[in-house]
């Protein structure tokens, strides 16, 4: 296959200026995630929803956002990713107000829907834009790594940004940092952003829009309630459902003239395996972020802040693995740099069958530190490589799918690995609970390690630390499993990714022993300007 490539010129100060521009609504996105959850009880308190309302409120946006990914990416590609970026904004500035100013449960709900609409456009218009912007590949790559760094700046500052917020005000004010943020964007986006559109894009396909939403939102669904519920009818069948309409999706994109997701993509050996390797890696590290956290507050007994304190190297880790990582590309093949890292990862994963010793607390913050710094190189290189190895009219399209993929592969994580904790803490727990305690008590400790810490009063003090013994060993089971399945993602990474070159090489008429074009999404040179 014989790509052809020419010279990427290098950014200028506009082009680096309107990456931190591109960074406000990505920070914001993440801080958006977490934020909610801290004023969840003041905000109950004031509106007093229903259980099911409460549990709308929290899921849709995310709901929302993972379902319109798609469809947002190719509506960029069509009327321009900077204009969507805009209008975007502008929605969403719009509803964060109506969110913090809502009347009744409802009211936020649907506030919270249109922010997951309006987010859904920002994800994907944000990353395509610096394929626009940067078309030296080692630019683009390290424009990536920033972009990604503001992402997780996001998600760690949301708890903190929320926190002194809701100690002054109302649990509305979480919601009112975005209009600021928003402005900013507004203002600033016209001057500093390119404009880019499909040469040739036709008019969207409405029904493609109605079978992505019915593709994604019950796969979304069912994994949710996988990992709150376990398996069931419900779970499975939404599951099912999508899978389906997934099918039905793709077979229609084919006949289309201007699909909405262009099957083409995943023709490119790069593009569908990073996506794959992608996918598969975030179950494991969306597992054990969840189940690590836990076993710090509740089997170690740290507080809130304490457990944020302890993880504080992994932050600074992911900061410079991200940087660190389009640097050893310019030297080293990215599957080199990927397989490394997911290496590393491996090594972290495997730290987590000390978390039953003394030094557990220990252990576990340094496994989960060495996970996430090795697991960089791909979210920074993977995402290069998918929107990279796309047409450049096709960026928003890639960017969406990029997204998706790192919707499913954490909610995956959360609920299988999540899954095979709680399986491995039942079976523990139910050995060595007797039927001489209150059943009562019995039934949620035999549930959860939060059920039996709930009964905690009406248990012994040997059942809890049994709780928290079986808590552990499924910990340290998810870390076995997940070391073995990243293991094998390193060796996937080697054979699959081993024909692109170093972004430091040029690839000029220059063909891999197999025949193998090498695509310019990873070489020095790109599309002019």
């Amino acid at each position: 296959m014989r790509i052809p490539t020419s010279t990427g010129l290098r950014a200028g100060p506009r082009q680096w200026a309107g990456l931190a521009v591109l960074t406000l609504p990505t920070v914001l996105l993440a801080l958006d995630m977490s934020v909610l959850y801290l004023a969840l009880p003041s905000l109950a308190a004031d509106l007093s929803p229903t259980g099911s309302q409460t549990l709308w409120i929290m899921d849709v946006y995310g709901f929302m956002i993972a379902g319109f990914l798609i469809t947002m990416g190719g509506l960029g590609d069509r009327i321009g990713r900077r204009r969507l970026l805009l209008i975007g904004a502008a929605a969403f500035g719009a509803a964060s107000l109506a969110a913090a100013y809502a009347p009744s449960p409802e009211a936020l709900i649907a506030a919270r829907a249109l922010l997951g609409v309006a987010g859904a456009t920002l994800m994907p218009s944000t990353l395509s834009l610096i394929t626009t912007m940067f078309t030296d590949p080692r630019e683009r790559a390290l424009g990536i790594a920033v972009w990604m760094i503001a992402f997780n700046v996001g998600a760690i500052i949301g708890p903190i940004v929320g926190g002194a917020l809701l100690e002054y005000f109302w649990w509305g004010s979480v919601f009112l940092i975005a209009i600021p943020v928003m402005v900013l964007l507004l203002v600033n986006g016209p001057f500093l952003l390119p404009e880019h559109r499909e040469a040739t894009s036709g008019r969207i396909d409405l029904t493609s829009v109605l079978l992505s939403l019915v593709t994604i939102l019950p796969v979304v669904y069912g994994i949710k309630e996988l990992a709150k519920s376990g398996p069931g009818t419900v779970s499975f069948g939404a599951i099912v459902v999508g899978v389906l309409m997934g099918v039905v999706f793709m077979r229609r994109q084919k006949g289309l003239d201007t699909p909405l997701l262009d099957p083409a993509l995943f023709r490119d050996r790069r593009f569908g395996s990073a996506v794959a390797i992608l996918v598969l890696a975030l179950i494991t590290t969306g597992g054990i972020l969840l189940l690590g956290m836990r076993y710090l507050q509740q089997v170690a007994g740290l507080s809130p802040l304490e457990a944020g304190l302890i993880l504080l190297p992994q932050t600074i880790g992911t900061v410079v693995a991200s940087l660190a990582a389009p640097m050893l590309a310019r030297r080293f093949r990215p599957a080199t740099v990927i397989a490394g890292g997911l290496t590393l990862s491996a090594l972290g994963f495997g730290l987590f069958v000390l978390a039953g010793t003394e030094h557990g607390v220990w252990a576990t913050a340094a496994g989960s530190a060495i996970v996430f710094v090795g697991a960089m190189p791909l979210m920074v290189l993977g995402t290069d490589l998918i929107v990279g190895s796309a047409p450049a009219d096709k960026a928003g399209s890639a960017s969406a799918v990029s997204e998706t993929s790192t919707e499913l592969g954490v909610a995956l994580g959360v609920a299988i690995m999540g899954s095979l904790g709680a399986a491995v803490y039942r079976d523990r727990i139910g050995a060595a609970l007797t039927s001489d305690e209150p059943s009562e008590a019995v039934a949620s400790a035999r549930d959860s390690l939060e059920g039996a810490l709930s009964a905690a009063d009406h248990l012994p003090a040997w059942a809890i630390e049994a709780a928290r013994e079986a808590f552990t060993a499924g910990l340290t089971t998810v870390g076995v499993v997940s070391a073995i399945l990243v293991a094998a993602l390193a060796a996937m990474t080697m054979v699959t990714l081993r024909h692109v070159r170093p972004t430091g090489e040029t690839s000029e008429g220059a063909e891999e022993p197999d025949g193998v074009k090498v695509s310019p999404a990873l070489t020095e040179s790109g599309p002019e300007r």
